[in-house]
């Protein structure tokens, strides 16, 4: 599978062998639903190239953003819905076109204690998500809307790579479950303090705003 080889994961290479054998390779368009809330997971999404956007939707119904899923990376939401067998908590949606080996569940536990870089991997990829979470946590706690709202410009240049992001006001609003009317408001002062300048559903990120993208 010569998708594997641009995967920048260190892996053994029997567990590589083991990938090519028994990983499906997915492409999807953004905005494609990878996996949605209630849905039984069958497989585990190993990202290639693109990006995923995971969210869960409030008691209320309204989706809540929750993270980010990049190149090299997986979703430990799904992890711990295949570990107790449970249906997902999550909605995962392709940000963009995305590329990734589906890894049928059943071998999540049995590689866990077959390979340790499949074992660490497994366990990185979750505290790097719960430290995300965390961090997602302090923001909505002790943090204003407007701090809210530049880590989320933040993480969406760095997920795409571009500081020109295609969004609406109305799309930022309901990630951060929010009015459009806020979110409008807070980015015309961005804008007025020289951080961004609005165009229709796009905002560009000047360099006074200092995200640092590849």
């Amino acid at each position: 599978m010569e998708t594997l080889k641009r995967l920048k994961v260190i892996f053994e290479p029997e567990l590589k062998k083991e990938i090519k054998k028994v990983a499906k390779e997915v492409t999807l368009e953004a905005g494609e639903v990878i996996v949605d809330i209630g849905q039984t997971i069958h497989s585990i999404p190993l990202i290639i190239s693109g990006s995923i956007k995971v969210s869960r939707l409030d008691d209320d119904g309204k989706e809540i953003l929750l993270y980010y899923v990049n190149s090299h990376e997986s979703c430990a939401m799904t992890f711990t819905c295949c570990m107790e067998q449970r249906p997902s908590e999550i909605r995962a949606v392709a940000e963009n076109q995305v590329t990734f080996l589906a890894i049928p569940v059943e071998y999540m536990d049995r590689w866990m204690m077959k390979y340790v870089t499949w074992k660490n991997f497994i366990m990185g990829t979750i505290t790097s998500r719960f430290n995300e979470l965390l961090r997602t946590i302090d923001l909505i706690a002790f943090q204003k809307l407007d701090e809210r709202l530049k880590h989320y410009l933040e993480q969406k240049a760095i997920t795409t790579n571009s500081k020109l992001l295609n969004l609406s006001h109305e799309e930022i609003a309901n990630d951060l479950a929010t009015s459009r009317v806020v979110i409008s408001r807070l980015l015309k002062k961005l804008e007025n303090d020289g951080l961004l300048l609005l165009y229709r559903n796009q905002i560009k990120l000047l360099s006074a705003f200092k995200v640092k993208i590849d």
